[in-house]
């Protein structure tokens, strides 16, 4: 009795794991979709975002100034940068039905963005900054004002 009693649990956190599953997968492809895939530039703009946050959050520890608050906003900012991204690509997919060029502006546009701001966050916590890639990220920053 106590074995068929462990089987049914057993079975019922296979069925909860599997719709989980499908659940993750169905969200996963929606985002990839929205996104215009997972490419190049929207790993390195998810690397830039992510490592933004980090120097951000490193910056506010050292000068004591950490808030839940900026937290939350800095995420949502994130989030903002990705749905920009997703609607790049549904322009380019559905008003220009060619390319990716609004996508792939945006995406240069923030990737710069966030470049300028990890060397910001890099400063601030001490740490020398090669004035070439200081340059660079302003290159790319001023290149996506003019698109």
């Amino acid at each position: 009795m106590m074995f068929f009693f462990y089987w049914e649990r057993s079975k019922q956190m296979k069925d909860i794991l599997h719709i989980a599953q499908i659940l993750w997968a169905a969200v996963g492809g929606s985002i990839g979709w929205f996104l215009g895939g997972m490419d190049g530039l929207v790993y390195a703009l998810l690397t830039f975002l992510t490592i933004d946050y980090i120097t951000g959050l490193m910056s506010a520890v050292l000068e004591r100034k950490l808030s839940s608050r900026v937290g939350f906003k800095g995420i949502f900012k994130k989030m903002l940068i990705l749905a920009f991204v997703g609607i790049g690509n549904v322009l380019d997919l559905y008003v220009l039905e060619q390319g990716s060029a609004i996508r792939t502006a945006i995406i240069f546009f923030y990737l710069a963005n966030e470049g300028i701001s990890i060397i910001e966050n890099s400063s601030k916590i001490g740490l020398p900054v090669p004035e070439k890639l200081k340059l660079l990220f302003q290159e790319i920053h001023s290149k996506g004002d003019n698109k």
